[in-house]
């Protein structure tokens, strides 16, 4: 009699409990399905109003907007190609070289800087991160463009100028001012991600590399580097994304002028930096539409870059699973 009276009381004290983690469990699932899916909705009505927006230059133009170099608001002719040509081209500097740079400073951080560093360098590298673009222009512009003009360039043609790269006259603004700004915001993104990624390679693994007799260098070539290059591809292909669609600070050192040039030394444009510069004071609906295309074609380079990464990262995930 005793024992069931005193259980009957566990088991009333036990179901509300049960009742409440029910109800707890469908709320946050709610909760967490509607944050995911507020993200699909939101990417379809960005999709949605940029071709919304960029139907009177199809319309006027077709396919032949991404191929035209044309761009004349006074006469009424648009064209995407200088500026997917200058948006390729800058990212694809600055990932030559701000990934490396990154990596090393990654490596150099988990490997081989002493303990007391290790935390004021990070630091500072995180800090590039919170600098605005905005001020990183006004860097390129009275900064980095003198310095260009007067040292970099002219030490840059004089070893480097008989290739199409460094031909002509260094200039305070153009593609390498550019370029350069977009591997300074690259960078801390770039590094954060990297090392974190060789934090967690095994110490086991690392110090049995040493214990063989293996070298600090063949040590992180045969051990660190395969067991991260995925998550290294991912990290530079963030960063890529983030020198894609940068506008701002490149309007502000690459000229805003039409022309596609090998020389890093010429001026140029990209899709985001000639949206910035002109959307506002846009003098037609025309020229409205045909930059809302430019963001659109910019939308797609952005998710051609995601994709591809994917791709990559699942790649040497499999080769590292083989392996």
């Amino acid at each position: 009699m005793s024992t069931s009276a005193a259980s009957a009381p566990r088991r009333f004290a036990f179901t509300p409990r049960r009742l409440r983690d029910r109800v707890g469990d469908g709320i946050l699932h709610v909760v967490t399905a509607a944050a995911a899916l507020s993200v699909l909705v939101v990417s379809g009505l960005i999709v949605y109003e940029l071709v919304k927006d960029s139907k009177l230059t199809r319309d006027a133009f077709g396919f032949s907007f991404i191929t035209s170099r044309a761009w004349d608001p006074v006469k009424g002719q648009f064209g995407a190609l200088d500026f997917i040509y200058g948006t390729i081209y800058t990212s694809l500097w600055a990932v030559l070289i701000a990934g490396p740079a990154a990596i090393a400073i990654a490596l150099f951080l988990t490997e081989l800087a002493p303990r007391w560093t290790r935390t004021v360098i990070a630091t500072l590298v995180d800090l590039l991160a919170a600098i605005p673009s905005v001020v990183i222009g006004l860097w390129g512009i009275f900064i980095l463009g003198p310095v260009i003009q007067d040292h970099l360039g002219p030490f840059l043609s004089r070893w480097f100028g008989w290739t199409p790269f460094f031909k002509g006259t260094p200039q305070l603004e153009g593609y390498l001012a550019a370029v350069i700004v977009l591997a300074v915001m690259m960078l801390p993104i770039t590094a954060a991600v990297a090392r974190e990624l060789f934090v967690t390679v095994p110490r086991d693994l690392k110090e049995g590399a040493l214990a063989l007799g293996a070298t600090r260098w063949e040590m992180i070539r045969g051990v660190i580097i395969p067991q991260t290059r995925g998550g290294l591809v991912a990290a530079v292909m963030l960063g890529l994304g983030r020198a894609i669609g940068e506008a701002i600070a490149v309007t502000q050192v690459i000229g805003d002028t039409l022309g596609i040039h090998l020389s890093l030394f010429e001026h140029g444009d990209t899709l985001a930096s000639r949206i910035a510069a002109q959307y506002q004071g846009a003098s037609s609906n025309l020229q409205k539409s045909a930059l809302v295309e430019l963001a659109l074609v910019l939308l797609v380079f952005s998710l051609i870059t995601n994709i591809l990464a994917q791709v990559i990262v699942r790649r040497f995930e499999r080769q590292l699973g083989k392996s």
